[in-house]
């Protein structure tokens, strides 16, 4: 049997941390729930401090308590995992064809994914002939809202959800174009529901106009969506039929249709 292990150089914050992998591991160890007493003696930490950091992590639901002092690993940590790995999945099937949409159209491509209230870019191919200086990097993030691909998402959700967003965010604008009224808004999700196209007209950085088309999976979930940045003035809608060929390509790539 491991003996607890003894305080070490390191500062609290790190020891709990590596404390709280080290649970996370020995709960990866077993398929079913174990006992706080057991945790404790493989991890080799003393079953108050084991109970202590447990709990903690059952707050954030990366454990559960299926019976009263017994733990296993928790649904966010499946929710996390099935994120990234439709990143990576996404990320991967897109590059190509965002490369070649670029080429045809000499503009800004963006590859975006939903993150509760707000679109993260997760993947961009551009080049300085665009003449569009790129402000929002990969890892960006930016509200649903006021983004193309954002409103592809929300027009995915019922009225009742929308306006739950609504309420959350307070609909709060960036540019005097920036959509800051419900009604506005489910006008314009209505239109990027019949279109299966996005637009934002300047309404997250003046002088620039996006348009965006979903990207869905096997399920015929909507993924992530993919989107042509242009100055304002430059926005061509003879692109449309290019960005859909293009969502085409990857979601087949993803499975989908099949």
């Amino acid at each position: 049997m491991p003996r607890p292990k003894p305080e070490t150089h390191l500062t609290p914050t790190i020891q709990v941390i590596e404390r709280m992998f080290t649970l996370i591991d020995v709960l990866a160890s077993r398929e079913e729930a174990m006992s706080l007493k057991d945790i404790s003696e493989r991890a080799g930490l003393h079953p108050s401090t084991t109970h202590r950091i447990l709990n903690d992590l059952a707050c954030g639901r990366f454990v559960d308590r299926p019976t009263p002092g017994n733990y296993r690993l928790g649904m966010r940590l499946l929710e996390l995992g099935n994120l990234v790995k439709g990143r990576l999945s996404v990320r991967d099937a897109a590059l190509a064809p965002m490369r070649e949409l670029h080429r045809l159209t000499q503009q800004p491509v963006n590859l975006s994914v939903r993150q509760g209230d707000e679109i993260v870019y997760i993947e961009r191919v551009f080049s300085e002939r665009s003449g569009m200086q790129v402000v929002r990097a990969i890892g960006g993030h930016a509200p649903l809202h006021l983004t193309s691909v954002g409103k592809l998402f929300l027009a995915t959700e019922d009225l009742q959800r929308v306006r739950a967003y609504a309420t959350r965010t307070g609909l709060a604008g960036h540019t005097r174009n920036s959509i800051t009224e419900l009604p506005a808004l489910e006008r314009e999700l209505v239109r990027a529901r019949h279109m299966g196209i996005a637009y934002d007209n300047e309404e997250l950085e003046t002088g620039v106009r996006c348009m965006a088309a979903g990207i869905h999976d096997d399920q015929g979930e909507l993924v992530a969506g993919l989107s042509i940045s242009a100055p304002a003035g430059r926005l061509d809608d003879a692109w449309v039929s290019k960005l859909q060929q293009t969502v085409r390509e990857i979601s087949a790539a993803l499975g989908h249709g099949k």
